[in-house]
């Protein structure tokens, strides 16, 4: 399997984030500055859609609405994250009834059936990931460690970091 094959299918599989339950969403702003936010991730679909709650008179859909180009980025302890996909907003009431969470009665007083909510739905396009976690994580001091006394740098892996178009 050629290296982009695996890159792929670790994005694809989603090993890289499917354990990330919070994320930090860009969107581009309407004076093309960018606007970044954390989202609670809702679900990660079979298909790799990310899905946000959210309300519908947030700037963030008005945002989408007008530059449907995101970036979502992910970090927990030494794994990072970032695809660039296309967001779009759902208002598919079995959807919605689907992700419905509990603790989203903090923005949606009247629950799932509060008329401000909706869903931002990010199909991706292309993904990176580095990953120094457990084994990966102690290759990288030892590199490191051998890269200061050598007066060099650091040399990467595939398996620590990759990009894929999807």
């Amino acid at each position: 399997m050629s290296e982009r094959e695996n890159l792929f299918n670790v994005i694809r599989d989603f090993k890289v984030i499917r354990d990330f339950k919070t994320a930090m969403m860009v969107s581009l702003k309407t004076s093309n500055a960018m606007h970044v936010r954390p989202m609670a991730v809702a679900e990660i679909d079979s298909n790799g859609g990310l899905y946000f709650a959210t309300r519908l008179k947030s700037p963030k859909v008005s945002e989408i609405e007008q530059h449907p180009s995101v970036l979502v980025t992910f970090q927990d302890g030494q794994k990072f994250a970032a695809l660039e996909g296309r967001a779009t907003i759902s208002q598919d009431k079995a959807l919605i009834d689907r992700l419905w969470s509990e603790t989203w009665l903090t923005w949606f007083p009247d629950g799932k059936n509060d008329p401000s909510l909706c869903l931002i739905k990010v199909d991706p396009v292309s993904g990176e990931y580095w990953d120094n976690a457990g084994l990966r994580g102690l290759k990288y001091v030892f590199e490191s460690v051998k890269a200061i006394s050598t007066g060099t740098t650091p040399s990467s892996t595939s398996d620590q970091h990759g990009n894929v178009s999807l």
